[in-house]
């Protein structure tokens, strides 16, 4: 259904499908205005072919320039002119591209012999095209790897490897060629290599070659693959927001909706209200269910808390509820607990929200829906607690008193002791005449000090 395909590829603008279709259809100007617009080798490649075939060489000709820039291709296409025996149509196009800036070289090596030697002595490397074919002619796959790797022709080093892995690949070799390969396709040419012969390399391949890739295209390609969660950790170890919302709707269509939780707490560069408005409809209560949690995140409290009562789940609800230190919202949870006859909810959402739910309002709620059985336990709680509050309240201002007390003392005290007085070198105090004991000489009553005719400085004896 050609015409059908040609209208839907147009409408959507895939012009590299739409290119194929036209081919079929015979249109092959067409065809190749599509693949000008698509830009792919691949596309171009095919256009090309399908040209020589319907013998439009003008066109096949223009679909060929873009194909002799890349020097593994080049062999493809003269070998499908050669096979068909159009060999002048094939001197056409190579005198074309010699015109071609990034062509020239390769171009000139694929021409003739001659040539081959020619080029190969200005560019100062004598005989490399001729060493290189020797080495293919005798199999010599690993030498040949070395030899392209030389003279700086990473895609056909690249290709030798996937083509010949038993000989030619070498883990460490070919990682350090595929970042210089010009074909961007040689990429995810890469990554179906690895995946066919050595898929538990796939992420360290995917480590050199994460710059490179669009992230997007190659989430796709191992989800077409099958293969996501082989390589989900290293697609997504650089926080791409791209990578991280095409990935998201990968494992929303999937129905995978742990994988979605899971990305969601380790990835965060995405847009999270789109994502929560896309989930909150869908047909599963799970994904519903993270909806609600994205919300809460974005601090959406209300409409967490209303997504979690319209899918009854009562638990995910007291915790969004306790957790927006919002009363009124916890409060209103609890009423609509009330409504819906769900009184073992209401006594539980008492102790999710006990900090900031108001004890007046919660008395009023039990006595009003006759439930005092059900608040019991809370209101158990909060007098124990004040108790405790006022426990300590009073212990401490027990402690404050004795510390004035005990100070107040002490501070009587100070006032209260005798204060010495020092005369020559006899000690006497002022608090009366038993606190000095009678010294040598002198009479226990009565002051007769040598050299004093009265007591000295008032002291009555």
């Amino acid at each position: 259904m050609y015409d059908a395909a040609k209208l839907l590829y147009n409408n959507v603008s895939n012009f590299a499908r739409l290119a194929s279709t036209l081919v079929h259809l015979g249109e092959y100007q067409a065809a190749v205005d599509s693949a000008r617009k698509a830009n792919s080798t691949r596309t171009w490649k095919e256009v090309c072919f399908a040209c020589v075939d319907g013998t439009e060489f003008r066109l096949a000709q223009i679909c060929g320039l873009h194909i002799v820039i890349h020097a593994d291709e080049l062999e493809e296409l003269i070998s499908y002119y050669q096979d068909r025996g159009y060999f002048e149509e094939l001197i056409a196009l190579l005198e074309a591209a010699l015109g071609l800036e990034r062509s020239h070289g390769h171009v000139h090596r694929a021409g003739h012999p001659l040539l081959q030697i020619q080029t190969a002595e200005d560019e100062g490397t004598p005989g490399a095209l001729l060493v290189l074919r020797a080495a293919e002619q005798a199999h010599l796959w690993a030498e040949l790897v070395f030899l392209y790797d030389k003279y700086e022709e990473y895609d056909n080093a690249v290709i030798t490897m996937m083509n010949h892995p038993t000989d030619a690949w070498k883990e460490g070799q070919f990682k350090d060629i595929i970042p210089k390969v010009a074909n961007v396709e040689l990429y995810y040419k890469a990554l179906q290599f690895y995946l066919d012969y050595k898929p538990l390399l796939i992420n360290d391949l995917l480590t050199v070659l994460s710059p490179r890739l669009d992230h997007t295209r190659a989430v796709s390609f191992f989800s077409k693959m099958t293969q996501l969660q082989l390589v989900i950790g290293a697609v997504q170890s650089h926080n791409n927001r791209g990578v991280n919302e095409a990935l998201n709707s990968l494992l929303t269509e999937e129905e995978d909706f742990q994988g979605l939780r899971a990305s969601i707490d380790a990835y965060d560069n995405f847009d999270n209200i789109s994502l929560a408005q896309r989930l909150e409809g869908h047909e599963l209560v799970e994904f519903r269910r993270i909806a609600a949690y994205l919300y809460k995140g974005n601090h959406r409290w209300t409409q967490s808390v209303e997504l979690c009562k319209k899918d009854r789940l009562y638990k995910d609800a007291m915790l969004y509820a306790a957790e927006s230190k919002d009363a009124e919202l916890a409060e209103k949870l609890l009423q609509w607990f009330l409504e819906e006859g769900k009184k073992e909810c209401f006594a539980a959402c008492l102790f999710a929200s006990y900090d900031l739910l108001h004890p007046d309002v919660v008395l009023e709620l039990a006595w009003r829906h006759n439930i005092m059985d059900f608040a019991m336990p809370y209101f158990i709680q909060l007098m124990r607690e004040y108790l405790t509050k006022v426990d300590e309240v009073a212990e401490k201002v027990t402690v404050d008193k004795l510390e004035a007390s005990e100070s107040q003392r002490k501070t009587e005290e100070e006032v209260t002791e005798p204060t010495p007085i020092v005369f020559g070198q006899q000690l006497m105090l002022t608090a009366g005449p038993g606190a000095v004991p009678p010294q040598a000489g002198y009479p226990a009553y009565g002051y007769s000090a040598p050299g004093y005719s009265q007591p000295p400085y008032g002291y009555n004896m």
